[in-house]
């Protein structure tokens, strides 16, 4: 019963963010970019290349170029990925044509410099909310999501260096100042957008080695009620066999742990590494805790 009203809410909720992401993107191109003339990366800014350069309505190359990433995201990332892209590919102008009919919004500022910072802002966090769906804005976000499932690519990284290579093809139209402008906005929306995609997985990697390691593994198990691994560890210059505790947990359980680890043994050697993700059991799964016998 419990699987299968998860089943029933979640395409809900990722409908729910596909929409939000996309009137977020809409509403810092109708805020920003457009009033104030920036140049952008993306299918618009292939577009404007195309106009420029061979004549092409932007429209029209608009049109076929998100109808072949359509069907590009349909062969490689799946059918269920498509249709929630068809969903970005419809709201994404509805939205955009209301939003440029609101006087209000037509010009927050004419600043380019803040103009450029927060379209960057309100961009990245839209195509992130749109990703973590488990769909895309569609056009020039589906080359990216293709790589980074076929060769395993980061998003951000490749998204950026697609995004540059546009600004400097309008390079052929556009003053310097704009490209500058350009490229400051990739920059920041490639930022976000790489924060908003591990926004809420990283976790903390902590090695322990002390001859304590029993009671502080007993800490992590009982008091943090976190998993543990005891890694085969030898001391360096005594060739002393000890045991190493390692242990994932959150940002937040650290100095919890760093506190318990100091009154049992002050000696302590802790190794702290951040960690981008973090699957299995107590994190992408539920807890199994099994009695001991």
């Amino acid at each position: 019963m419990e699987k299968e009203h998860s089943d029933l809410i979640q395409p809900i909720k990722n409908l729910f963010f596909v929409l939000l992401g996309n009137t977020l993107y809409a509403l810092g191109v109708v805020l920003f970019i457009l009033p104030n003339g920036l140049i952008t990366g993306g299918t618009t800014g292939l577009a404007l290349i195309a106009q420029y350069s061979l004549g092409i309505p932007l429209t029209g190359f608009v049109t076929v170029f998100n109808t072949l990433m359509f069907l590009i995201g349909w062969w490689a990332l799946g059918r269920k990925f498509a249709l929630t892209t068809l969903v970005s590919s419809f709201y994404y102008p509805f939205i955009l044509e209301i939003f440029q009919r609101i006087p209000s919004l037509r010009q927050m500022t004419n600043d380019r410099l803040l103009s450029a910072i927060y379209a960057g802002l309100l961009i990245g966090l839209a195509i992130g909310i749109v990703i973590r769906a488990g769909a895309s804005t569609g056009g020039m976000d589906i080359p990216p999501l293709t790589l980074n499932k076929k060769l395993g690519l980061p998003v951000s990284v490749t998204m950026y260096a697609f995004d540059f290579s546009i600004l400097l093809g309008q390079m052929l139209f556009a003053d310097r100042e704009q490209v500058l402008y350009g490229i400051l906005l990739v920059l920041i929306y490639t930022a976000v957008l790489d924060k908003v995609l591990l926004f809420g997985h990283s976790r903390t990697q902590v090695k322990i080695v002390s001859k304590e390691y029993e009671a502080i593994n007993q800490v992590i198990i009982r008091e943090l009620d976190r998993g543990s691994t005891l890694l085969h560890g030898e001391t360096g210059y005594l060739r002393e066999p000890i045991p190493v505790v390692l242990t994932v947990l959150s940002d937040r359980e650290l100095p919890r742990l760093t506190r318990e680890v100091s009154k049992i043994d002050p000696k302590a050697f802790l190794v702290i590494s951040k960690v981008k993700e973090a699957q299995g059991r107590g994190f992408t799964m539920k807890k199994v805790y099994r009695q001991q016998v």
